[in-house]
C-alpha cells in the first residue's frame, strides 16, 4: 500500500524541486518505499481563479509543467478562489494554463477548485483535466463529505483537517469513496477555530482585487505564524507512524501537505519528516545545501 503525496508550492518552490526531484528519484533507497509523489499544486501569481493563499512564484508555467511532466508528477492548478463570478471565467491568463496542463495529456493534469461555477466551466470547456474539490470548503460535516465523494466531477476531496481523526467514519466509505478521499496532514490552524472559512473568502477577496476589509484572525496561536512544531501537536495532524499504523490499512491513500505561503527551508522539512528516512536526513539536506544556486534563506 503506497501512500501518494501533494505537494505544495508549484510555482513557489520550483528551485527546490528541480534539486529534490533527482534526488528523490536517483536515490530511491534515501526515502520510505510507501512513499509516492502524485502531484505538486499552485498557482503562478496574479491569477484571479487562484485561493487558498496568495500567491508568488516567478517560475516560467512552461518550465515547471515540463518539469514535473519529466519525472510523471500530475500538476494541479489551485484555482480555488470561492467567490467567481461570470466576468471572472473569461479570464486569459488562468485559461492559457488550463490549456497548457491540458495540453500534456488527457487525465494527467488537474485543477484544484472550490466554486461550483468554476467546476461547471471546467467540466464544460477542459475535460481530459481532472478535478479536486478544495479542502478552503471547509467540510467539516460527515453527510456534506459523503455528497460530494459522490459528486462524479471530483476525481478527490480534500476534507477540512478537523474530519482526520474520524476513523469510525472513513471506515463506512467503501472502496471508490476512499480512493477519492485526500487528508490535508500537516495543518497548523486551531482546532476549535470558528473563523476558517472567513480566512479563505479574505484571500479569494485579494485575487480578485477587491477593496474589501482584511480579516485579521483571532484564533489561539494565529500571530505566531506556522510552527511544524506546533502542527505535530494537533489534533488533526497525520504523522508517518500514524500513515502506516491507522489510515493506510483503512485504504486511505491521498496525502496533502500543505506549506504554499512558508518558505523552501521549511518545506524542505516536510520533505524529509513526510518521505526521507531518518538516517539519509543529512544526504538529502546535503544534496540541497551544497548546490550554492539554492538560497534557502
Amino acid at each position: 500500500m503506497k501512500a501518494v503525496f501533494s505537494l505544495p508550492g508549484l510555482f513557489e518552490f520550483y528551485e527546490l524541486y528541480k534539486r529534490f526531484l533527482p534526488v528523490f528519484f536517483e536515490n530511491r533507497d534515501f526515502f520510505y518505499d510507501h512513499c509516492v509523489i502524485g502531484s505538486v499544486y499552485g498557482a503562478p501569481p496574479d491569477c484571479i481563479w487562484g485561493g487558498g493563499r496568495v500567491e508568488y512564484g516567478e517560475a516560467d508555467p512552461k518550465e515547471v509543467f515540463d518539469m514535473m511532466a519529466s519525472y510523471g508528477i500530475s500538476i494541479r492548478l489551485t484555482f480555488s478562489n470561492s467567490l467567481l463570478e461570470e466576468k471572472h471565467l473569461v479570464d486569459k491568463r488562468c485559461n492559457s494554463l488550463c490549456e497548457l496542463a491540458l495540453g500534456y495529456g488527457k487525465d494527467i493534469n488537474g485543477v484544484i477548485v472550490a466554486s461550483d461555477l468554476l467546476t461547471e466551466y471546467i467540466d464544460k470547456h477542459y475535460q481530459g483535466i481532472y478535478m479536486v474539490s478544495s479542502t478552503t470548503k471547509v467540510i467539516t460535516d460527515r453527510k456534506e463529505l459523503t455528497r460530494e465523494l459522490d459528486r462524479p466531477e471530483y476525481r478527490y476531496v480534500v476534507p477540512d483537517f478537523r474530519l482526520n481523526d474520524s476513523f469510525d467514519y472513513w471506515s463506512t466509505l467503501d472502496d471508490r469513496q476512499k480512493a477519492k478521499v485526500e487528508l490535508l496532514c500537516n495543518e497548523n490552524c486551531y482546532y476549535g477555530c470558528t473563523e476558517r472559512k472567513r480566512c479563505y473568502e479574505d484571500v479569494s477577496h485579494k485575487n480578485l482585487g477587491d477593496d474589501h476589509p482584511e480579516h485579521i484572525c483571532h484564533a489561539p496561536g494565529a500571530g505566531e505564524g506556522y510552527r511544524f512544531s506546533s502542527a505535530m501537536r494537533n489534533r488533526g495532524f497525520i504523522g508517518t507512524d500514524d500513515m502506516i499504523s491507522k489510515y493506510l490499512p483503512l485504504n486511505i491513500t491521498n496525502y496533502k501537505i500543505e506549506g504554499r505561503a512558508l518558505g523552501s527551508a521549511m518545506v524542505l522539512e516536510f520533505l524529509l519528516y513526510y518521505l526521507t528516512k531518518p538516517e539519509y536526513h543529512i544526504n538529502v539536506r546535503e544534496a540541497i545545501y551544497l548546490d550554492n544556486m539554492l538560497d534557502l534563506f
